[in-house]
């Protein structure tokens, strides 16, 4: 009898011990499978930092490797060439200006879309969502007549209004799903305690839409910041362009001056890898709180 219990004491650990490497492989073979999905993600950024430190030559004998000669020069070229001291400081403005009001407007219009039932209030839903079908490029030339009819042109505000009117559409989309989820005990009990539709807005129901504001204020600002087709339209005055305009004065009639584009791009990718740095955390809660939920 003691010789049986001890057999199935060795099964049950040899089971155990067979789990356990099971879940380990399993487990190791998902990080290998993200490792190797960050490394395919990260390859450009790093290509692209590599090779801001090469020369033309170095650059057409050994665009994949490492630079023969570090070439740090690079980067004043490309701050001379594209002025980006004035091009970066536009484009701050621009982006920055023009996510604040799409963020603010898309927050106020998702929350009655969201919250409150109206007659008109899928048709209106349904309109914004319209917007996302419009590709920038059709609207190029009435965009360019209705500007110069406002007296908009070579002016930043000629570049926030589009930029605000064709981010509204995906800001709404993301933060009307979101703030439908909410559960409307909250709004009811904040109505007991006397707050009103405004103050219900700032002090509960947007707080709680941080992960979803993260995720536009990033969309936006990328949106935004690498936009060209406007603001070649739009903009002709030098000291008013922005930094995706001054990145393609390195390309030429005849030569391209690769070192110093790679350099320039390099240094235009910054804010957007700070800003999303920043709401980082507010994504990750975002999606663990999505998991949790369910």
């Amino acid at each position: 009898m003691a010789h049986v219990m001890v057999g199935k004491q060795k099964n049950i650990e040899l089971q155990k011990e067979s789990g356990k490497g099971r879940r380990f492989s399993k487990k190791a073979l998902i990080y290998l499978l993200l490792v190797v999905y960050g490394l395919v993600n990260a390859y450009p950024m790093i290509w692209m930092f590599l090779n801001s430190f090469k020369s033309n030559i170095d650059f057409a004998k050994n665009p994949f490797g490492f630079p023969v000669q570090w070439m740090f020069d690079n980067y004043k070229t490309a701050w001379e060439t594209a002025k980006l001291g004035t091009y970066f400081f536009n484009s701050v403005i621009v982006s920055v200006a023009a996510v604040a009001v799409t963020i603010f407007a898309g927050a106020i219009a998702s929350y009655f879309l969201a919250r409150f039932a109206f007659k008109w209030g899928k048709m209106v839903y349904a309109f914004f969502v319209f917007g996302m079908l419009i590709p920038i490029h059709a609207t190029l030339v009435p965009m360019f007549l209705l500007m110069k009819s406002l007296g908009l042109l070579n002016t930043h505000i000629g570049l926030v209004l589009p930029y605000i009117a064709f981010n509204l559409p995906i800001t709404i989309f993301i933060l009307v799903s979101f703030m439908k989820s909410f559960p409307r005990d909250i709004e009811e009990s904040a109505i007991m305690d006397g707050c009103g539709v405004f103050r219900i807005f700032f002090s509960i129901i947007l707080p709680m839409t941080r992960p979803a504001l993260a995720t536009v204020i990033i969309l936006n600002f990328i949106n935004n910041w690498n936009e060209f087709s406007f603001a070649l339209v739009l903009i002709n005055d030098d000291s008013l362009k922005t930094l995706p305009l001054g990145l393609a004065n390195f390309a030429g009639q005849f030569t391209t001056n690769y070192g110093a584009q790679m350099a320039g791009l390099t240094m235009a990718v910054i804010p957007v890898i700070i800003i999303y740095l920043l709401l980082e955390d507010h994504l990750v809660k975002g999606m663990t709180a999505g998991a949790v939920k369910g």
